[in-house]
């Protein structure tokens, strides 16, 4: 009778373990989808502040039509990047570096730089800079905690009976790390 109730107790105890960590598991990789999503949101919003932001600037530096068209190139690749976290970064990249192209060459249009509307889309595209970085932050924060427990034992037994694969990261490649040089 013993033993029958020691074997019971231990595979309760290895059936409420397995379930535990299976659920770990599913809520962080849940994270780490939530995470993205909120990346997403940002980068549309931030998409979606750009043909004002342009439209305004040719108002003001109509014969910077190169600059202009990065910016709108670098808009459309961002739409058209598939769906992950590599592809997004590097359509991020671009059109971050496109984008301090098109404030640089504010500096040179002093009447631009007073416009109300241009003031106001600077702003609101900053603010909404801050909300990407901070969505950035905890998507890859969110990865670390999920690749952590892909890797930790005992649950990357779990892991790899279920078929978890680890998530990648969001980075910045090298060319977003340098300032843009402008000319004029």
């Amino acid at each position: 009778m013993i033993p029958t109730i020691i074997v019971v107790v231990v595979v309760v105890i290895l059936v409420g373990f397995l379930v535990v960590s299976y659920n770990g598991l599913v809520r962080s990789r849940n994270q780490v989808e939530n995470a993205w999503s909120q990346i997403d949101v940002q980068l549309k919003r931030r998409l979606d502040l750009i043909p004002n932001l342009v439209e305004t600037v040719k108002g003001y530096a109509a014969h910077e039509r190169e600059t202009l068209e990065a910016v709108i190139s670098a808009r459309n690749t961002a739409i058209a990047a598939p769906d992950t976290p590599p592809a997004q970064a590097a359509a991020d990249n671009m059109l971050s570096g496109a984008l301090r192209q098109l404030f640089a060459l504010s500096e040179a249009y002093p009447d631009l730089k007073a416009n109300q509307n241009f003031l106001a889309l600077q702003e609101e595209l900053t603010a909404t800079e801050g909300r990407v970085a901070y969505a950035r932050q905890f998507y890859n924060d969110s990865v670390l905690t999920y690749d952590n427990k892909l890797e930790s034992f005992p649950t990357v037994i779990i892991a790899k009976m279920f078929n978890f694969e680890p998530k990648e990261y969001f980075e910045a490649e090298d060319q977003a790390r340098t300032a843009p040089s402008v000319e004029f």
